[in-house]
């Protein structure tokens, strides 16, 4: 049944059934993005087809029945819970006479309103820049024929080449930006690295309670809400746990299914900490159905960005929603795999610790000494040592 969530701007969401086995859960997540976003939902339209139309991605019949809805209730913005190609996007809003907007554009809106570092800000800007400039014709279809400027172009340039110029420069200006940020992260890892801090990063589907376990953990005040991507800037806290010392612990952004691949590409320097973890904390919503499936889509990302074999724990959260109790699991090898607790009350964090301190031992070998070589045109002479 439909549900009518509170917020500034009304707006009307769509979504069409292709026959996706987890169709369900994506019409949830597109209703807590809308909210997440701070619009009003007046109406939810489905449909079902075996293939998106070319022209309008719902078919005529169905975007009349998407221009009703949205007259009746005066919506300014339909939001479809699909990826829309430029054409389509335009061909809709002629027909709808509304903004139109896509999955994608709704969680890179979501992005740039909770990003306040300067390296996700710059990591949004980056993204949103991507995605506009393959929906420039869009906004400048009336501007395409020749039209005069100062200092801006050249001679016989269209308004739509400045402003994909524009965009070109900016998008340099924030890749060279990002690259010295990573550069000083990669010296801060290095100096962990000579010292064998351990390094623990926390990942996981978005509001599986990530930020919420790293503030039970560090006491460290992230902020932490029942909303998705409540945690878009990576936070690193020094954690000491006893038997085990010093350790660095980092929250990250969550992962969502059908995550923006450009979002994925612009937030690469951020989720190095990710790759370059000790080890993985995967946080997961056990109260949640479709658990096994935010697991694969998880290690479906860590997957893409290079991460795929640092080492990982499961950390079953929010059993304090569901009937389990507060435990470790291990494997026929007596190797821990998944932890049970609820971040929330507090019930296993103790024992989280205490994981900690195994894996440190089962993850992290001793490094050997460096050995002293001498090498001359690309050979080894140990007699010259």
């Amino acid at each position: 049944m439909f549900e009518r969530h509170s917020g500034n701007e009304e707006v009307v969401l769509v979504s069409i059934d292709f026959g996706e086995p987890d169709y369900q859960d994506s019409v949830e997540e597109l209703h807590r993005l809308a909210e997440s976003a701070g619009l009003t939902v007046v109406s939810l339209i489905e449909g079902r087809r075996a293939r998106p139309d070319a022209a309008l991605f719902a078919g005529s019949g169905k975007v009349e029945e998407i221009a009703a809805m949205v007259q009746a209730n005066e919506a300014g913005i339909v939001i479809f819970n699909h990826a829309l190609s430029p054409a389509q996007e335009r061909n809709l809003e002629l027909a709808l006479q509304c903004r139109v907007v896509d999955r994608t554009t709704l969680i890179l809106d979501i992005f740039a309103s909770r990003a306040k570092s300067a390296e996700g800000i710059l990591q949004v800007e980056l993204a949103q820049l991507a995605h506009l400039s393959t929906r420039l014709i869009r906004g400048w279809t009336h501007l395409e024929r020749q039209k005069g400027g100062i200092g801006l172009r050249g001679p016989g340039e269209t308004q739509l080449e400045t402003d994909r110029r524009l965009i070109g420069k900016r998008v340099k200006l924030l890749q060279d930006r990002l690259a010295k940020l990573h550069g000083q992260r990669a010296i801060q890892r290095r100096a962990r690295s000579r010292s064998r801090v351990m390094s623990i990063s926390l990942v996981g589907y978005t509001n599986a309670g990530k930020s919420t376990l790293f503030n039970a953990l560090t006491n460290a005040g992230s902020y932490a809400a029942d909303q998705l991507f409540a945690t878009l800037d990576t936070t690193t806290r020094q954690l000491y746990i006893p038997d085990v010392g010093e350790i660095v612990l980092s929250d990250t952004v969550g992962f969502i299914t059908r995550l923006p691949h450009t979002l994925v590409e612009s937030f690469r320097a951020t989720l190095e900490e990710t790759i370059q973890a000790d080890l993985l904390l995967h946080v997961v919503d056990a109260a949640s159905p479709m658990r096994d499936k935010h697991i694969a889509e998880v290690n479906k990302v860590l997957g893409e960005i290079g991460a795929a074999d640092v080492p990982q724990l499961l950390v079953m959260n929010k059993i304090d929603l569901c009937s389990s109790t507060p435990g470790i699991e291990r494997d026929e090898y007596d190797k821990i795999t998944a932890i049970r607790l609820s971040a929330k009350t507090g019930l296993g964090i103790n024992t989280l610790r205490e994981v900690i301190s195994e894996a440190k031992k089962q993850f992290m070998q001793p490094q050997p000494e460096p050995t002293q070589l001498t090498i001359i045109n690309n050979e080894y002479h140990p007699e010259l040592d």
